[in-house]
C-alpha cells in the first residue's frame, strides 16, 4: 500500500490557498444543480465561497439556496435530489445534529448527496476546535464516511465521493469529513481541480428514478413491518457494494489526476512493522512524522490509516494487520460509558475470531481541539511497546494515566 502521492511533474501546477476554498473550487467542477447549507464555523469559509461563485456565474445552472438552520439545508437538498439534482451541502458539529433526522431520510430514500463536514467539537461545553465527535456520532446514519488526512484529499475527494454515491448499486449519500481549522483554515500548496480532468472523471448525473409527474414515484413513504427491513438490509447491501467502488474510485481518479490517496485503507512503513498505529483524520500527518524518527533508529513502527469508517473495510483492515506484533488505535472521539473511541471498538470487533491475536490499546486523545504534539504520539508508542514487552494490557489504567495529559 502506498501512501498519498503527487506526480513530481504537478507540483508546479501548487498554488498556496486555504483549505476551504480548495474544497469549494472541487465542488465547483463537479458542476451541482444545488447548493444549500447555513453558515457554522469552522466550515463556514466553504459556503462562503461557493456563494461567491454562484453569483459570478462560475457554476452554470447552479441554484444557491439560502436556508434559516442547518435541518432546512440538508432537508432542502433531500427534495433536490428527489427530483434528479447534484446536490452539495457543508456543516459541522452542531449543525450536523441539527441535520440528525434529515440525514436518515436522505440515506433510506438513497439520495446521492455529498456533504463536507468540517470536524468539531459537541456541545457542551461550547466548543469550536477540532475533534471527531460530530460525524462519528451520525455513523449509524446510513451515510458513507470519508476521512481525510490532508487539504489535498479533502478536496480531492469531493469528486471522488459523487462517483461513489451517484453509482446505481450505491446510491447513499456520502460525508467528506476534514479537521477543523487544522484542515479547513489552513493555508498550504494544492493542486486545485483541473475543469477538463473533473469532467472527464465525473460524467453527467443522471439517475434512474427520480419524481417526475409523467412517471408518478413515491420516495420515504410508509414501510410497515412486512417490508421495513428490507430497506434497511437494502442500505447495508449497498454499504457491501461501496468498499470495492471507493478502490476502484481511488485508481480511477489516479489515472486522470495522478493523485492517489489510498482507498478504503492506506499503509506507512506498514509492511514489517511490529508496532503499527492507526488513525484516521490529520493525526496522521503528526503521526508519519514520529514514525519516521523511529524508522532513523531502526524500529519497526508503521501506520494504518484509515480513510473509510463507513462502510468500514473489515477484510482489508485484517490483511493489513496479519503481521503486526501489536496495534494502537489513537483517535479523537470517545465513546461515553465506555472508555474507548469509536474506532478502536470497531478495529476491535473486527479482528475477534480470527488468526491476528496481536494484542490492541487505545488512545483518546486532541478532544475540544486540545494539541497533539510529536512527544505525545512518542509517548503512546514508548507505553505500547512496553505492553508489547510486558505482554500485560490495562485498559483502564491507560486511559486514566493518560487522560489528563492527552484529553
Amino acid at each position: 500500500m502506498s501512501t498519498n502521492t503527487v506526480n513530481p511533474k504537478d507540483k508546479s501546477k501548487m498554488v498556496v490557498v486555504e483549505g476551504s476554498y480548495a474544497t469549494a473550487h472541487a465542488v465547483k467542477t463537479a458542476r451541482p444543480n444545488v447548493i444549500s447549507a447555513y453558515p457554522i464555523t469552522p466550515q463556514t469559509h466553504i459556503v462562503e465561497e461557493l456563494s461567491k461563485m454562484v453569483a459570478n456565474g462560475e457554476i452554470p445552472g447552479c441554484e444557491y439556496i439560502n436556508v434559516e438552520a442547518e435541518f432546512s439545508a440538508i432537508s432542502a437538498l433531500v427534495g433536490a435530489s428527489a427530483v434528479g439534482a447534484r446536490t452539495y451541502s457543508a456543516t459541522t458539529s452542531q449543525g450536523l445534529f441539527l441535520m440528525h433526522e434529515a440525514l436518515f431520510n436522505a440515506a433510506g430514500m438513497r439520495f446521492p448527496i455529498v456533504m463536507t463536514v468540517v470536524n468539531r467539537a459537541v456541545s457542551a461545553p461550547i466548543n469550536i476546535w477540532n475533534d471527531q465527535q460530530d460525524s462519528i456520532s451520525q455513523r449509524d446514519a446510513g451515510w458513507i464516511q470519508i476521512y481525510a488526512e490532508d487539504t489535498q484529499e479533502a478536496a480531492d475527494m469531493v469528486l471522488q465521493a459523487y462517483k461513489i454515491a451517484e453509482d446505481k448499486d450505491v446510491m447513499l449519500p456520502v460525508m467528506v469529513c476534514m479537521d477543523g481549522f487544522i484542515l479547513s483554515h489552513v493555508y498550504e500548496p494544492v493542486i486545485l481541480m483541473d475543469q477538463k480532468e473533473a469532467d472527464e472523471f465525473l460524467p453527467p448525473y443522471k439517475p434512474e428514478n427520480i419524481l417526475d409527474p409523467k412517471n408518478p414515484k413515491s420516495f420515504g413513504a410508509l414501510g410497515d413491518p412486512s417490508c421495513y427491513t428490507e430497506f434497511r438490509y437494502s442500505i447495508e447491501q449497498a454499504m457491501d457494494v461501496a468498499l470495492q467502488k471507493i478502490e476502484d474510485v481511488a485508481e480511477e481518479f489516479k489515472q486522470i489526476t495522478g493523485r492517489y490517496h489510498g482507498g478504503l485503507i492506506d499503509g506507512y512503513h506498514l509492511e514489517d512493522a511490529d508496532v503499527v498505529l492507526v488513525s484516521f483524520g490529520s493525526l496522521l500527518g503528526t503521526m508519519k512524522d514520529v514514525v519516521d524518527d523511529y524508522r532513523m533508529r531502526g524500529e519497526k513502527v508503521g501506520i494504518l490509516k484509515i480513510r473509510s469508517f463507513r462502510p468500514f473495510p473489515v477484510e482489508a483492515i485484517r490483511k493489513a494487520l496479519s503481521s503486526a506484533k501489536i496495534i494502537c488505535v489513537i483517535e479523537k472521539n470517545i465513546s461515553l460509558g465506555r472508555k474507548e473511541g469509536a474506532l478502536f471498538t470497531e478495529l476491535k470487533s473486527a479482528l475477534y475470531n480470527t488468526e491476528n491475536t496481536a494484542p490492541a490499546i487505545g488512545y483518546i486523545v486532541g478532544l475540544g481541539g486540545r494539541d497533539v504534539l510529536p512527544r505525545h504520539i512518542e509517548e503512546i508508542i514508548e507505553r505500547t511497546k512496553t505492553v508489547l514487552e510486558t505482554g500485560s494490557i490495562d485498559s483502564e489504567s491507560s486511559f486514566n494515566e493518560v487522560k489528563e495529559e492527552f484529553l
